[in-house]
């Protein structure tokens, strides 16, 4: 890029960064927070007054993940060729619901029922808004919009965890679900009122910045594409090599992920013998850390082009402390800072996995893409707490702990096999030939 384009671009407003992450944010928080806050309600009485067991509690946590299969790729599709913000609006409503539900559950096979359709109805979430990040900040931008997004992941911790523990101490589990449920509906108006699913359909945005958008986006769609696409076909898509490498490290990412979060308040509260009010101030560190990691790795991943390196790396580092949690558990603190560890590479390589589908496929190819990767590689989000709970069950905690480190370590290989056009440097050169993207 040259001086004189280096300056055109530093005179464009950037509306966007105030105007379209927020909104975006503090709804993904929300329902983060619904996902979650089942690992605080489970050692908090929801075990005992259910009759829950190990195996049974990551079968709770995990079984989200089978539900959240069914509209990641509708959800893709509806962001590229309609209206990701009324998608997000009806999930909204549907989030509220079944969370107050959840509150009300009376044995284990209803929550495992409401725990479904929880994933059900928070599918299509994440390919919405990547799609609509993609929407609104270019390729130089994406890697920082996307990290900012998706700390929602650490953000939703550091508020559900003292959130949580209080509810359950002052008044009972029941009402966790109950009250952060309400919280969705606050939420909506918010969205309904604030979001625009792209930069013609704004009213606030300056000419200058929705010029400078519309054609950077529509250069780089036709550097990828090598021509205008009116449609494109998922099985083109599904027939590419590196998308199954993509699937396969979000499957080994996220078991790490959702084994971590759905057990850490379980894993806290053993370690160092407290109550689920200390264990909800103890979880705050690890998610502070996470935003740090987070910003580290976005920023370095844009300024260098490098994406594969800043994929691996903190997946590496993952693996490593949640070994070392257990290696070191026999001093408390130790294993604690372990714990934090882990928090802080929690999310570092979300952002900048998920510039990568870009770089790869058309945007009417994209939205499908991601909804693909998020679908099938979330049943890591299955697989994580639920083997963590049978190993517990037959074995113990560490060997479940020991599995997620196995898991990291091999989302990271993965992660390095990937081929060069995925960084931001190299030459896109898509995947998918152009008379495979026709429909």
């Amino acid at each position: 890029m040259n001086t004189s384009t280096q300056a055109l671009h530093a005179d464009i407003p950037r509306q966007r960064w105030l105007r379209i992450i927020p909104p975006i944010l503090i709804a993904c928080i929300i329902s983060y927070m619904d996902r979650v806050n089942i690992a605080f309600a489970m050692p908090g009485g929801m075990d005992e007054e259910l009759g829950i067991s190990a195996t049974m509690a990551g079968l709770a946590g995990g079984i989200f993940f089978i539900g959240y299969l069914f509209l990641q790729v509708p959800g893709g599709k509806i962001a590229v060729h309609g209206s990701g913000k009324k998608f997000i609006g009806w999930s909204l409503v549907a989030w509220a619901v079944i969370s107050v539900l959840t509150g009300l559950v009376t044995n284990q096979y209803q929550l495992l029922v409401l725990r479904f359709l929880l994933g059900v109805a928070e599918g299509g979430m994440l390919p919405v808004v990547l799609t609509m990040i993609s929407n609104w900040f270019p390729d130089a931008e994406r890697g920082r919009a996307n990290a900012i997004v998706i700390m929602f992941v650490p953000i939703a911790g550091i508020i559900t965890a003292p959130l949580s523990g209080w509810i359950i101490t002052a008044l009972d589990w029941r009402w966790l679900f109950i009250i952060e449920g309400l919280m969705s509906v606050v939420v909506l108006v918010l969205w309904a009122f604030t979001v625009y699913d792209r930069p013609q359909e704004a009213r606030w945005i300056t000419d200058a910045e929705k010029n400078y958008l519309v054609q950077t986006l529509a250069a780089e769609q036709q550097a990828i594409a090598g021509k205008e696409v009116k449609n494109a076909s998922l099985s083109a898509v599904l027939s590419d090599k590196t998308m199954w490498q993509l699937i396969a490290l979000n499957f080994f990412y996220q078991t790490g992920i959702y084994g971590y979060t759905l057990w850490l308040p379980t894993i806290l509260k053993e370690l160092t013998h407290t109550s689920i009010g200390q264990v909800g101030m103890l979880a705050i560190l690890p998610y502070i850390g996470a935003i740090a990691g987070m910003f580290l790795f976005s920023t370095l991943s844009d300024r260098t082009g490098k994406r594969k390196l800043f994929v691996s790396l903190p997946l590496i580092g993952f693996a490593l402390c949640m070994f070392l949690s257990v290696a070191l558990k026999a001093n408390t603190w130790l294993a604690y800072a372990a714990l934090v560890g882990c928090g802080f590479f929690l999310q570092s390589a979300a952002g900048v996995f998920w510039t990568i589908p870009a770089r790869l496929f058309s945007a009417e190819m994209a939205g499908g893409a991601r909804g693909v990767i998020n679908a099938l590689g979330n049943l890591g989000g299955f697989c994580g707490p639920y083997a963590v709970g049978v190993l517990i069950t037959l074995y113990s905690k560490d060997a479940g702990v020991y599995c997620l480190a196995i898991s990291l370590a091999l989302a990271s290989l993965l992660a390095l096999l990937l081929p060069a056009k995925c960084d931001a440097g190299a030459e896109p050169n898509p995947t998918v030939t152009p008379h495979k993207r026709a429909v």
